[in-house]
Order: C-alpha cells, then structure tokens, then sequence
C-alpha cells in the first residue's frame, strides 16, 4: 500500500500552508485558476501527456548523470539510460493523430534524450558534490519559514466558523533538477520543453519568474552557497526536423531574492482572505496570457452554468491524485 501524503491545506481549511511555485503561480495568475486546480482539483483532460512526457525526460537526464557520475562514457551511459526510457515508456498509449500526442509519445522523448545528450556532450556545467559527498541531482527541498497563517474565524464546511491557534509556519516546497557548477559559479540547472522557438521570448519569461526565484534561494539553503541564479536547458521538441536546443541564464541578486519573500507575505495573506471568505476572483486580464488560459472557456459562461462545461472539458481528480507540494519524487 502506498504511503499517505499529508495534505498542504490546514485541517478543515481551504488555507494551503504548504507552498511549491507551481501552486503559487495559479494563485498569482488567477484566484479563480487556483480555486479549479489546487481547491476543486479539475485537470485538463490532455494534462496526462504533457506531464509523462516531463517526467519521462527528466528522469532520463538524471539516469544518464548518474552514470556518468560512477564514472561511465558517455556511449555506455546514454545506451543505459535509453535503455531503462525504452522500459518505462513501453506501455505508454498515446493517440498521436494530433496535439499533444503527435509532438509528445513514446517515440519523441526517446529522440529528444539522446539528442539533448549528444547535443551536451562535452557539457562544461559539472555537477555539484555536497559535503556529504552526494551528487546535487534531483533534490526534493521542504524548508519553514518564520512566519505562517494569521487567520482566525475561518468558514468550517457546515455553515459555521471556528477559530483556531497558529501554530504551522508556511513550507516552502519543490524539486530542483540538479545544481552545477559553470566557469566557477553555482547554478541550479532547469530543463524545459517546448513545442515554441527557442528565442529571447522563450528565455526572456523566466526573468523575473517566481519559479526561478523559488529555486534559486532553496538551492541557497540547501547547499549553503552563494547561488548565482538559474540555467534553463531548453528543448524545442519536432516532428521532422532535428530537435533544437539552446542554453539561458537566469541571475538573481540578494536583494532580488529579499523581495521575493517579501511579495510572498503580500500573496499568502491574500490568499488566507480568500479562503476565509470561501470566494476566489476571476483575474480576467490574465485569461489570454500563454496561449490563453486552459479555464478560459469556463469562465466566459454564465455563472451558472459553468459546472457543465467544467465537467465536459475537464475531470474532477481525487484528492490522492492533485497536485501536492508535499509529494516528493
């Protein structure tokens, strides 16, 4: 039987105590957006293939790592790592007739490993080893802050309100995928995929970015090292053409990190007032940002009958099944 993750909310609220950036960045983009994944728990019914396809990827480049770490070729640790991709994904059923199976299935992502890897051969980012002599690969951090909820009276489900002590500070929680050093300075490393070009666009979105910034100071903590900021390893999947790649930089000073806490207070009691008052806002001028927002067409109908197009576009996953900052991989 598999373990029981503890929920990120706080007993019997709707107040989320444990905080990753995925989860934050619904709530910067949209109360309403927040309230249909983090509270309600409704997914897009195509979020399956993007998230394998994530994985999957992610997985392969930390195998090869790790093999290259125990002092394999790069020959013998790409055939490995390929090889154990070639199991995992072998039952992998994807209708690649159109998005997002054609661009994302089985056969894509074993391309794209061994493309990305023969593409960084002779990668001069080397990984980082901790005191403890460990690879800084593939770290879950969960780390308090000294602060957490201040609410008092809170809506309880049946109608009435309780008040409750404080007494859980707020957790700040994620994966960082590895940590390198490159030409003397440390760098979280972050892989991202992408159907788009790899232009300035494309990089130029993760400065600022509340998920770079998240990971550059959990790095600090966890290696207790000046951290330079972050790279991202990005990867233009094709369908007939070679896959492109293309490396960024992403740099955050002391004070640019100070900041970031700083506006986290703001977000947080934000969202502590949204959940006492049990109503999350729409955001409407952020409906069309990234391509447009995946609830756009729920929230263009009528109030009342929202629930119909949410249940036709979208399932309502289980609570084991949403998303959980305190799931480590």
């Amino acid at each position: 039987m598999a373990d029981t993750v503890q929920s990120p909310f706080l007993p019997g609220t709707k107040i989320q105590f444990a905080i990753d950036s995925t989860s934050l960045g619904y709530l910067k983009t949209c109360p309403r957006l927040y309230e249909y994944i983090m509270i309600e728990g409704w997914s897009p019914k195509d979020d399956s293939v993007h998230l394998r396809f994530g994985i999957e990827y992610h997985k392969a480049l930390e195998e090869y790592d790790a093999y290259k770490l125990k002092g394999s070729n790069h020959d013998d640790a790409l055939a490995e790592c390929i090889r154990l991709l070639l199991h995992r994904v072998r039952d992998w059923d994807v209708d690649t007739s159109h998005r997002p199976g054609n661009y994302k299935n089985p056969r894509s992502i074993v391309q794209l490993v061994i493309d990305y890897l023969d593409h960084y051969k002779d990668d001069p980012a080397v990984t980082v080893i901790r005191e403890d002599g460990t690879p800084a690969t593939e770290l879950s951090f969960r780390f308090e802050l000294d602060w957490g909820p201040q609410y008092n009276d809170i809506p309880t489900g049946d109608g009435s309100e309780q008040s409750m002590p404080v007494s859980q500070p707020y957790l700040l929680c994620g994966h960082l995928d590895r940590v390198v050093d490159f030409n003397g300075s440390i760098f979280v490393m972050d892989h991202k995929t992408t159907t788009s070009a790899l232009s300035s666009y494309f990089m130029d979105q993760w400065s600022p970015s509340n998920q770079m910034t998240l990971y550059s100071i959990a790095a600090q903590v966890i290696l207790k090292a000046t951290i330079k900021g972050v790279i991202i390893d990005g990867a233009q999947v094709l369908i007939e053409k070679p896959n492109a790649f293309a490396r960024g930089f992403t740099f955050r000073t002391p004070d640019q990190l100070t900041e970031w806490l700083a506006d986290l207070r703001y977000w947080l009691t934000m969202a502590e007032n949204y959940a006492t008052m049990s109503y999350w806002p729409m955001n409407d001028t952020s409906c069309d940002k990234f391509g447009g927002c995946k609830f756009r067409n729920v929230c263009s109908k009528d109030p009342a009958v929202r629930e119909r197009f949410l249940e036709a576009d979208f399932v309502k996953l289980p609570e084991e099944e949403r998303w959980n900052p305190l799931m480590t991989r």
